[in-house]
């Protein structure tokens, strides 16, 4: 029974007890209330295969390589239209960032925004804290250090001596350790730190983040009359001293940017923030657990699951086509959805997938995230059909032409009337 059905059940209860009190012994008896109506629940994708000629078509495509693919078409109502290997582990590449950007915006929210605060503490010694704000950068910088300035490293002295504490994670902590080390050179795989300016990297990754921000900040102190800067690294653990004031704050942009930056750019950096941020803790290992329990809790299927980070740039990452349909099926239904939806690439269009599908039925009507790393290529998404959405996921862990087989597959699920009943 439902809450409000329940409510309703005990007013009328109420009311019928106060008035046989007060009724004559002749009065006729209350008409009873209508039974309460059934449960409304989500829509659970089925375990079972429904449309047999979708499926025979998608096996077709996938020929002599089905043994490397895992493919899960479903429609809105939760039928399991095509499923080729779907419970099959897979090594996900980028479609890891739809775990992570659905955890976040269901934990945080569509308003959150990461921030970054300056903090007097009691004895005049200024300190740094962060969230990872991907877009922070040499403006707010700049106004950081302004404000040290103003307010100077200890009572009574502006403008001279400046105390200053950076809050950061320590290096063991920047990489997730199954990023291949060819990949932390590259801006792709820059390091995950709080105080990350402009996402640590510029034309490759920064080896040493907390360094450049010192170089940096000590410049512009200087620049604008500062002197005796002293700097300082402290564990982003250590908590800050009682009678600490803020002086300052720079947020981020709100989570609808984040989110797209996450997957529809595919920016690393962005969604192993959001991983940490929605679980509350840094520590990668707790994050991860976080995340896993949060899948289970959705209903999915996680067996043979495995979540190293956020982004997919671990190889040891493990996800099926059934969870991920089960999941952005899941998301459809979401307070939120629309804000997940929007967050992806579009065909045709925007983000990763703006130069592929240009001109054909797919254009516009595929969002999705894109997945590649050597051997690997997945796309996961929402596609619009005449019929409705479908809730689509395929991964390749090994294909030989993986772009030409999705495109087929794609435009195969367009075809509705393989999965309606004949007239």
């Amino acid at each position: 029974m439902t809450r409000s059905a329940q409510k309703l059940s005990r007013l009328g209860l109420s009311l019928g007890l106060a008035l046989a009190t007060c009724a004559p012994a002749m009065a006729m008896p209350m008409a009873s209330l209508p039974a309460a109506p059934p449960a409304v629940g989500l829509p659970q994708l089925q375990n079972q295969v429904s449309c047999p000629a979708l499926q025979q078509r998608v096996r077709a495509h996938l020929g002599p390589e089905i043994g490397v693919w895992s493919v899960t078409v479903a429609d809105g109502n939760g039928r399991l239209l095509a499923d080729v290997n779907g419970l099959r582990p897979r090594v996900p590449a980028s479609n890891q960032k739809l775990v992570s950007s659905a955890f976040a915006l269901d934990r945080l929210g569509p308003d959150y925004r990461l921030t970054t605060r300056l903090w007097r503490l009691p004895d005049g010694t200024l300190r740094l804290t962060g969230e990872g704000d991907p877009d922070l950068d040499l403006p707010q910088l700049q106004r950081f250090a302004q404000l040290a300035l103003g307010s100077g490293g200890g009572p009574g002295l502006p403008g001279a001596n400046v105390r200053l504490e950076l809050a950061e994670e320590p290096p063991q902590a920047w990489w997730p350790q199954g990023w291949h080390p060819e990949d932390r050179a590259y801006a792709y795989g820059a390091p995950i730190t709080r105080l990350a300016i402009t996402s640590n990297a510029i034309d490759m990754a920064v080896a040493n983040p907390p360094g450049r921000l010192q170089r940096l900040l000590t410049r512009t102190l200087t620049s604008q009359g500062g002197r005796n800067v002293q700097l300082a690294m402290v564990s982003s653990l250590a908590p800050l001293p009682e009678g600490s004031v803020l002086l300052h704050e720079e947020p981020s942009a709100p989570m609808h940017n984040l989110l797209s930056l996450a997957n529809s750019e595919s920016h690393n950096f962005t969604a192993e923030v959001l991983l940490r941020q929605a679980s509350g803790t840094w520590s990668l290992p707790q994050s991860r657990q976080a995340a896993l329990q949060w899948l289970r809790a959705q209903g999915l299927p996680t067996e043979g699951v495995v979540v190293m980070g956020g982004s997919g740039l671990d190889r040891g990452d493990r996800l099926t086509s059934r969870l991920l349909a089960g999941l952005l099926l899941r998301m459809a239904q979401h307070p939120f959805g629309s804000n997940y939806i929007a967050s992806m690439a579009v065909a045709g269009r925007r983000g990763t997938l703006r130069n592929l599908y240009k001109g054909t039925s797919l254009d516009g009507r595929l969002h999705a995230k894109t997945g590649t790393l050597t051997g690997v290529r997945s796309i996961s998404g929402v596609l619009d059909t005449t019929d409705g959405p479908r809730y689509v996921s395929l991964i390749s862990n090994g294909a030989g032409s993986p772009n030409t087989t999705i495109g087929r597959v794609l435009r195969d699920v367009q075809i509705v009337s393989l999965c309606q009943p004949p007239a």
